[in-house]
């Protein structure tokens, strides 16, 4: 049974899932619907086509699924759904999708949201996301599982951020990241791998190890980036990493590749 506090307004259409708790003074519109033990701390306000996963901690001042910031919207019944064990902290700002995209915004299992984030309309994430506080997504932009995102940093829309990569705080990143990759700058650049978090994932010494002597050929100043490319394809198809990142080069984008600062990547 779902407990709702006195002051808390709640359409009689919204779906509650069991354990659900929804705290002073929330908001919860006709076409929502919260998992098994959501909760919605206080002033929170969920609208929209919105679907809570199981056990997503909202907190105080969050605002979930109010029309997209795109002026191309004209209120198509698009939707926002958000993964289980998710975590959304204070002043979060999420918008469903638009037509273009699909009419879908997708936040994904396990991930942290901090205070002041925004994932923009269309956005894809992943699970296991981690944006620090005040980072901010433009329209259709996907991240991948694992990634993280500093705080205060602004992602162009229509990036890609690939799995486990990082983004340094107060960084500007107008192209794609690197699956594995680590990117810093007002206008980032690829800075090498992120090896800190590499580890921390358990990957085995042997994978890290091939992955960096991967990136080196890959942005190494000798040949095309297509020839080193298919370079990398053929020393390196053994480790799944590697894989993973020419598949992510390979893949149909919007957006240029994040390059290193310099083209003798080390």
């Amino acid at each position: 049974m779902a407990r709702v506090h006195p002051t808390a307004i709640v359409d009689p259409g919204a779906r509650l899932g069991e354990g659900v708790e929804i705290g002073p003074y929330c908001v919860v519109g006709p076409h929502v619907e919260l998992g098994k033990d959501v909760g919605l701390l206080s002033h929170v306000v969920v609208e929209g086509h919105t679907q809570l996963g199981a056990r997503v901690r909202v907190f105080p001042f969050a605002s979930i699924g109010h029309q997209p910031q795109d002026l191309k919207y004209k209120g198509e019944p698009s939707r926002l759904e958000v993964g289980e064990d998710t975590v959304i902290r204070e002043h979060v700002t999420m918008n469903p999708g638009t037509t273009p995209g699909g009419l879908l915004t997708k936040v994904g299992k396990r991930c942290l949201i901090m205070v002041g984030c925004h994932v923009a309309h269309d956005c894809k994430l992943g699970d296991s996301v981690i944006m620090a506080n005040n980072a901010t997504l433009g329209g259709h932009v996907v991240v991948e599982d694992y990634a993280f995102l500093g705080g205060l940093c602004a992602v162009h829309q229509f990036v890609r951020i690939g799995k486990h990569a990082m983004v340094g705080g107060m960084s500007g990143v107008e192209n794609d990241v690197i699956p594995y990759g680590s990117v810093m700058g007002d206008r980032a650049r690829l800075g090498g791998l992120n090896l800190v978090g590499l580890k921390r994932r358990g990957f085995s010494r042997e994978d890290i190890h091939g992955l960096r002597t991967a990136y080196r050929v890959l942005f190494a100043q000798e040949g095309t980036m297509a020839e080193r490319i298919e370079d990398v394809a053929q020393l390196f198809s053994a480790i799944q990493p590697v894989r993973d990142i020419i598949d992510f080069i390979k893949a149909d984008s919007q957006r240029a590749l994040c390059q290193p600062r310099q083209s003798n990547a080390s």
